[in-house]
């Protein structure tokens, strides 16, 4: 006989019990019988059994033992069904799917690790064609928030400059079992094609927004005068703004995802950030 599960809150568990709630997150995804499907953290298994057997491949991935195992035991007679039993962080998407870029992605996310895991899926060459993950809805603010909103920030670019991103819906702290502490929201994330960035470009971008984010408060232009790897001269300032079509005595929430692309970008061409910077 099968013990209940309990939550861990060192994994940060709380199960998705709504079955209203659990629909609306599939609805969101857009599923036919030849997809490739993957769910992050499927727990008990309450999203996962409105799903399994109705695609070509779907593959769980599941860190907790007790869990894991009772999905193995439930699916091991359906042939589309995978498991893998690992932290979603280290496992290689390549490695699990046949073509990263036609496979969806759905999730109910661990609130600690949320940002790391969206920017895992989205800093890379390949990337999904579609994330549908339930997030704290503090998180899905920020990830959709936009210029000039107080959420906006380092978060919103970095996944707006390579994505588009929307808020579907709220879930209330009802919805689950164990109760969390706080609201919870559903984003669907689709990267955008073809890539406009490279990965270096990327990474420029990464840099900047991290620098001028951490002194949001401050003129884009002082900032850039101070911040580590950066550190304009004034004649440096003087010609990146004949450069730009933006005065650089905005603060950085002022600057659209695709300004902060350009603003890189001009910055990339002049030299900076610097190679001995801080990564």
């Amino acid at each position: 006989m099968n013990r209940p599960v309990r939550a861990k809150k060192s994994l940060g568990q709380n199960f998705l019990v709504d079955t209203n709630y659990q629909k609306k997150i599939i609805d969101a995804l857009d599923l036919h019988d030849d997809d490739e499907l993957i769910e992050i953290g499927p727990g008990t298994g309450a999203i996962t059994q409105h799903m399994v057997g109705k695609v070509r491949r779907f593959t769980a991935i599941e860190l907790d033992d007790q869990l894991a195992a009772a999905l193995r035991d439930r699916y091991s007679d359906v042939p589309s069904f995978h498991l893998v039993h690992q932290d979603v962080m280290t496992v290689p998407l390549d490695e699990i799917t046949h073509n990263v870029e036609a496979v969806q992605i759905v999730g109910n996310i661990p609130y600690n690790i949320t940002s790391p895991l969206n920017f895992r899926l989205l800093e890379r060459q390949h990337r999904p064609a579609m994330i549908v993950v339930m997030v704290q809805k503090e998180v899905a603010d920020r990830i959709v928030a936009p210029p000039g909103d107080k959420d906006f920030g380092a978060l919103s670019v970095g996944i707006q400059a390579v994505a588009e991103a929307e808020r579907l819906f709220n879930v209330p702290r009802g919805a689950f079992r164990p109760v969390p502490n706080v609201e919870s929201a559903v984003v669907r994330i689709v990267p955008r094609r073809p890539l406009r960035l490279t990965p270096a470009e990327e990474a420029d971008l990464r840099k900047l927004t991290r620098a001028t984010f951490a002194m949001r408060r401050k003129q884009l232009q002082k900032i850039l005068r101070s911040a580590q790897g950066y550190e304009l001269s004034p004649d440096d300032i003087a010609a990146l703004e004949k450069e730009v079509d933006y005065e650089l005595t905005r603060r950085p929430e002022q600057l659209s995802a695709a300004q902060f692309v350009d603003l890189s970008g001009k910055l990339r061409q002049m030299g900076y950030p610097k190679e001995d910077a801080e990564s």
